[in-house]
């Protein structure tokens, strides 16, 4: 599953949530520390792995 890092614009908390596709595009995020809807998704690196060898 994929994981998504977050910002509360409201408490300043980072946090990382691992959900399916259908849960992140229901978008129903809150924050673990004050419980607040006002999250916004941050940009993060990722790593693929590929069979083919470079």
């Amino acid at each position: 599953m994929p994981t998504y890092e977050f910002l509360c614009s409201q408490c300043g908390h980072e946090f990382t949530v691992v959900m399916s596709f259908s849960e992140y595009q229901a978008g129903k995020v809150a924050c673990p520390k004050c419980n607040s809807g006002e999250v916004k998704q941050q940009m993060t690196t990722f790593i693929s792995k590929t069979s083919r060898k470079s």
